[in-house]
């Protein structure tokens, strides 16, 4: 392996192969959506893109790996109906679409007589019955069903190169279940991912024998059974979750003469977030300007962007929109022209006691909803 490229590499075990990766000596590329201190101390480079964008385009510039792993995906145990509809969908973008994404972008790599390694994190849940983790199992179970059937396509093509399916059960010392990325507990699977890649098997179950060995064959002698003693497992463990897997941002704006300005924050903003609430400002007044587009118009250009997922009208302060419960959003997203302001200084100290994050975007040169101000204005004089 020379060259690799390491998709969900910032947390988890895949930050434990990336990391394993590197001190063997491999050139390592990690993608993710947020990065990792980890990563820029070993001199990993990062490349932040969100698997729920539809833009792919990423993927061009990493042509000549050599290595594939595509370890990102989530889920959440709780009750079907408690799952969120926006869960559902980022779910299956994410764990199943976006996976068979990338896979198809390196395939015709993979079909080649040279050497080509690759490792998916599949799970164990979409090899059985999954009862409180449906929509999880449902999205697994696609990825698992495809990695077989493109084992058989690259068996026929003649090549030795295989997908190697990793499906595990919870993995310890990551932050798939709401614990800490921790490499003491994840340095050794991650060697034996990269030893079971290497030698191109096709199918690896960490604690098969210990473990899932037992389960499968309990599950395939009576899957109502298996998916009854289940349930009641996953009840009685706790191990059920009432918070939904969703990264909320949310930013305001006049975007008054929209521009290529405006397109660029709602972008950047939904490459760090699941979904993106948008506040439109009634009118410019708290500027001491007018607008030259109306609010109802405003509004329907930024609902059509689709990095966008919700518009509502703005609050006073941004800080509103969340005490109020309008919307309790993980991330604020800002110009930096604002940090150290009394304002945002104020803003920091709100959300001291929460989860709350808020990212200030660096201001970027170009066309401004000022300059065109301006230049109407001139032309009606």
């Amino acid at each position: 392996m020379k060259k690799a490229l390491v998709i969900g590499g910032s947390n988890g075990i895949g930050l434990a192969i990336s990391l394993e990766l590197k001190k063997r000596g491999c050139l390592v590329d990690v993608v993710d959506k947020v990065g990792n201190n980890l990563l820029d101390e070993n001199g990993i480079p990062f490349c932040q893109a969100n698997l729920m964008d539809n833009d792919f385009s990423f993927l061009e510039q990493f042509k000549d790996i050599d290595t594939l792993i595509i370890t990102a995906g989530f889920g959440r145990i709780t009750p079907f109906e408690d799952i969120l509809e926006q869960e559902i969908q980022n779910s299956f973008q994410v764990n199943s679409i976006a996976a068979l994404k990338v896979l198809h972008f390196f395939f015709p790599m993979m079909k080649q007589k040279t050497t080509f390694h690759c490792a998916v994190m599949g799970s164990i849940a979409g090899l059985i019955c999954s009862p409180l983790f449906a929509t999880y199992s449902a999205t697994k179970a696609a990825l698992c069903n495809a990695i077989e059937s493109l084992n058989i396509e690259l068996e026929m093509a003649g090549t030795e190169n295989r997908i190697l399916n990793v499906s595990p059960g919870s993995i310890k010392g990551t932050k798939f279940n709401g614990g800490d990325n921790d490499l003491n507990q994840t340095e050794s699977l991650a060697q034996t991912i990269i030893a079971k890649m290497e030698q191109r098997q096709t199918l690896f179950i960490p604690q098969y024998e210990e473990i899932f060995q037992g389960v499968l064959e309990r599950y395939h002698q009576d899957p109502h059974q298996f998916g009854l003693q289940s349930y009641q497992y996953k009840q009685e463990s706790g191990r059920t979750s009432s918070k939904p897997q969703l990264k909320i941002g949310y930013l305001s704006g006049t975007f008054d003469l929209f521009h290529i300005g405006h397109l660029n924050l709602l972008r950047r903003a939904k490459q760090y977030c699941d979904y993106l609430v948008v506040g439109v400002h009634k009118d410019a007044s708290h500027k001491g300007k007018s607008t030259f587009i109306s609010f109802e118009e405003r509004t329907e250009i930024i609902r059509s962007i689709k990095y966008v997922d919700k518009v509502i009208p703005s609050e006073k302060e941004d800080c509103d929109v969340y005490l109020k419960g309008i919307v309790k959003y993980d991330y604020l997203f800002v110009g930096s022209d604002y940090k150290g302001t009394e304002r945002f200084n104020r803003y920091e100290q709100i959300f001291a006691d929460t989860d709350v994050k808020i990212i200030y975007f660096p201001y970027t040169q170009g066309t401004s909803s000022s300059q065109l101000r301006d230049a109407l204005t001139a032309i009606g004089k």
